[in-house]
């Protein structure tokens, strides 16, 4: 395709859950002819699904190493990177996850793809930001486009299995982990689903329909799910953190542990992870956490090259084509792959040698390699098992024989036996299955297809039916049916304590919308009994719907932890977002709330809107005036613009940065602001009000809502802080004077007692009354009177007298100096600078 390289290319670049995968269909779907390169085998097959679904099964084609769906009017083509045919021309062509070109085993692959495979019409690339900087190197002309995940994905901490919530994932790194947590899971909770890299599409799917439908809650994984795998999962949790890469066991990065993570949430629903581990070394690091949470992904520095294209005149031309290093840069040598390390070990062989001379036999023996190691041999077992294909394709015919085909694949037509065996024969097959694809080396390559298709289907199935009896608890699933005919009618009673009765079982306990199972019901009945209940608590927590929209305001209550969340009665029922502005943030639903009709949901979301409203408007009432000011559009751009300032720093803020828009003020719009509350000082403009527990505490939760950097809550009443101490911030309406934090009213106190105390610019002495009172040390004072437009007369004889020499100039950042990047950090700035 590199005939097409000056077609325009797009990379698209963000975390897991932005819809990258998505758009690449549609676009490719709206163009006469594409091509999509995948990761995973069991990718490509979900989306060639989805685009048969648009364009036909004729149009659309599906090329992998072990299945080849080709129809003779094909136009769409999906395949895993590998294949993707790079003699075809398509007009759209895209390339997913290509920040695997830092891969070690496989990463030469993607940058090849990354580097030479193009559409005619559009080329796009699609994968984590943190190959920004190699796509600037490598593609310089590409559009760079971010793509920010829909959802929240924070951290939900250690929890043992017993405690995952529902339509949780657990990932573990061998197959062995996987089995052992999936058996654990069956006898905790009844039953999981599976799904590994190394299963069939037709197996995973089976796995996946079981949890996607809910006759499971949990699913147990490999890494696999970590390449854009669409699944129904609000959970993610770790087995642990380390894997063994296939040179040595080693921590998993950032960027593994984010793109895993990721798949926790869907489009907007929210996602969580965490580990099984609070300590040790399969524990998350804080680091590692606030990364996740924020898709701070580390950058790459390289991508891994190897010819794609090498010199197949000869098997030494071609060796040294494939060890050859590419030019200084960002691209490393890639590792020996297997593929490498089996064609030394054949290039050993005299008889090799032999077969291997003229372009067309060492093109045939390389391809020979290609053949993968499915069934994990290593180098050794694997070499003898390709030299035997050569052997075949380079003798007779130049056909693998029938008989001796025929005869393997046989031995594989078994569907006896336990899980690791069927497993076993399915990563055989496979082996069958490449080669049955490969053109030229079968006489009937299309009957033998369809075979060794047919076995890995009745092979899959075997192992769907062998993982579901090991890891679902047949008889739970069947108690679940019955209780799906009849279970409206078991009785159900919910007492005056909220305890919820079934048939004199105790199921637990609806604690406002939230039911909690009662811990000493019997693992046997549970699942039965929880279902009969949630069938029959729909009219009761409709009926609290209702009585809670119905609710005085002196019912709720807001508790400003970490979640931000709504009580009513005391029970948490919603928590806040940040919104569009400071003074409007989002109610977002406890999803205790999910099972209500919507209508029901509308109405207790409205009214947890009202009461945040009211809340507002009653403790900051200046924010809601200054936010009717700011969008007033009969104001004057000097008064809009103070006023969306103010609003924008929560009601205080430094005048020094506002200058040349209070100094514009007419008289009649200072009364305006007067009005308003604020209070136009000589450092500060404020509302006093605000400074206020109540209104300090809503302030200072709607600030982290915003995800402002603010520190601790000021101690209730505090006038003077240690400067650098929790709260001591003019986000807070303290302002850093020497070695103190003083009130922002107070200061305006202090100067409004001085202004009374001069006769003129004649020296005077201040009352020290007021300083003493409100705390404030004698270097403090001194330093505030400067600030205040005052000189000192005699400083260090005795007590100073000072002098009015006007109101002092606002102090404007210098030129040179960096802009900050927020609000905050301009105050934080100002204030260093201003102490």
């Amino acid at each position: 395709m590199s005939n097409f390289a000056r077609s325009p290319v797009t990379a698209v670049l963000g975390p897991t859950n932005t819809g990258k995968t998505h758009l690449a269909v549609e676009r490719m779907c709206a163009h006469s002819s594409g091509i999509m390169g995948f990761p995973l085998r069991l990718l490509a097959r979900e989306i060639y699904d989805r685009v048969v679904a648009i364009k036909g099964a004729d149009s659309v084609g599906l090329i992998t190493g072990e299945e080849k769906i080709l129809p003779a009017n094909a136009r769409w083509l999906l395949c895993t990177a590998e294949s993707m045919p790079l003699d075809r021309e398509a007009a759209f062509l895209a390339l997913d996850e290509a920040q695997l070109g830092a891969d070690p085993e496989r990463g030469h692959v993607f940058t090849d793809r990354l580097l030479r495979a193009r559409g005619r019409e559009e080329t796009m690339l699609l994968g984590s930001d943190a190959l920004r900087p190699m796509l600037k190197a490598l593609v310089p002309d590409a559009e760079i486009i971010g793509r920010p995940r829909f959802s929240t994905l924070s951290y939900a901490g250690a929890k043992k299995l017993s405690r995952l919530p529902r339509r949780s994932a657990i990932v573990a790194f061998s197959a062995e982990e996987v089995y052992a947590v999936a058996e654990t899971l069956r006898r905790l909770r009844g039953g999981t689903a599976v799904v590994m890299g190394a299963l069939s599409p037709r197996t995973r799917n089976a796995q996946v329909q079981m949890f996607q439908s809910g006759e499971v809650d949990y699913l147990v994984a490999t890494d696999a799910i970590g390449m854009g795998l669409n699944l129904d999962v609000t959970h993610v949790a770790f087995a642990g953190l380390h894997k063994f890469d296939g040179r040595r066991r080693r921590r998993l990065t950032v960027a593994e542990m984010a793109q895993i993570a990721g798949r926790a949430g869907r489009h907007q629903r929210d996602g969580t992870f965490g580990a099984l581990h609070e300590e040790g070394p399969d524990a998350f690091t804080p680091e590692e956490v606030m990364a996740i949470e924020g898709h701070h992904i580390p950058r790459l520095d390289h991508l891994f090259w190897r010819d794609g294209a090498p010199d197949l005149s000869s098997l030494d031309t071609l060796i040294a084509g494939l060890e050859a290093r590419p030019e200084p840069g960002v691209m490393r040598a890639a590792p020996q792959a297997i593929d490498l390390a089996v064609l030394k070990r054949l290039a050993d062989e005299d008889w090799v040698r032999q077969r291997a001379r003229g372009k067309g036999a060492v093109n045939r023996l390389w391809a020979a390699c290609g053949l993968p190691d499915f069934r994990k041999l290593g180098v050794d077992p694997h070499a003898r098992f390709v030299g035997r294909i050569f052997s075949h394709l380079t003798e007779g015919s130049g056909h693998i024989p029938h008989p001796w085909f025929a005869g393997e694949i046989a031995k594989l037509d078994n569907v006896q036996g336990d899980v690791e065996m069927i497993a076993a024969r399915i990563a055989a097959i496979r082996s069958w299955a490449y080669i049955a694809h490969r053109d030229g080396w079968l006489a009937d390559p299309m009957h033998w297809a369809e075979r060794t298709r047919a076995i890995e289907e009745k092979l899959s199935d075997a192992l769907h039916d062998r993982l579901t009896q090991r890891f679902v608890d047949r008889r739970t699933s069947a108690l679940l049916r019955q209780i799906g005919s009849g279970a409206a009618d078991l009785p159900v009673e919910i007492g005056a304590e909220g305890e919820v009765m079934v048939d004199t079982h105790q199921l637990g306990t609806l604690n406002g919308f939230r039911f909690t199972v009662a811990a000493d019901a019997r693992a046997s009945d549970k699942r039965m009994l929880l279902a009969a209940a949630e069938k029959r608590l729909g009219k009761e927590l409709a009926r609290r719907a209702d009585a809670l929209a119905q609710a005085k305001d002196e019912e709720f209550a807001l508790d400003t932890g970490e979640e931000a969340r709504l009580l009513w009665q005391g029970v948490p029922f919603a928590r806040l977002k940040a919104g569009l502005a400071l003074t409007r943030p989002r109610i977002l639903l406890d999803r205790a709330l999910d099972s209500l009709e919507a209508a029901d949901r509308a109405t207790v979301e409205a009214r947890a809107q009202r009461w945040v409203e009211s809340e507002l408007s009653r403790h900051c009432t200046a924010l809601t005036r200054l936010d009717a000011i700011a969008r007033d559009p009969q104001a004057s751009p000097a008064l809009r613009a103070v006023a969306a300032a103010l609003g924008d720093h929560g009601g205080l803020t430094p005048r020094d940065p506002l200058a040349d828009s209070v100094a514009a003020l007419s008289p009649e719009e200072r009364r305006r602001l007067r009005k308003a509350g604020i209070t136009i000082g000589v450092l500060d403009i404020f509302d006093p009000r605000l400074m206020k527990p109540a209104a300090t505490r809503w302030r200072h939760l709607l600030f982290r809502l915003r995800g402002d950097p603010v520190r601790a809550l000021p101690p209730e009443g505090a006038t003077v802080l240690d400067r650098g101490t929790g709260g001591a911030s003019p986000a807070m309406g303290f302002r850093a004077i020497g070695g103190q934090a003083v009130r922002m009213d107070l200061i305006e106190r202090i100067s409004k007692a001085a202004h009374d105390a001069r006769q003129g610019r004649k020296p005077f002495a201040p009352d020290p009354a007021l300083a003493v009172s409100i705390g404030l040390k004698p270097e403090t004072l001194d330093r505030l009177m400067a600030r205040l437009g005052f000189r000192a007369t005699s400083p260090h004889e005795g007590t100073p007298r000072w002098i009015w020499r006007g109101r002092p100039a606002p102090r404007r950042e210098k030129p040179a100096a960096p802009r900050p990047e927020n609000a905050f950090a301009a105050l934080a700035d100002l204030d260093l600078r201003n102490g």
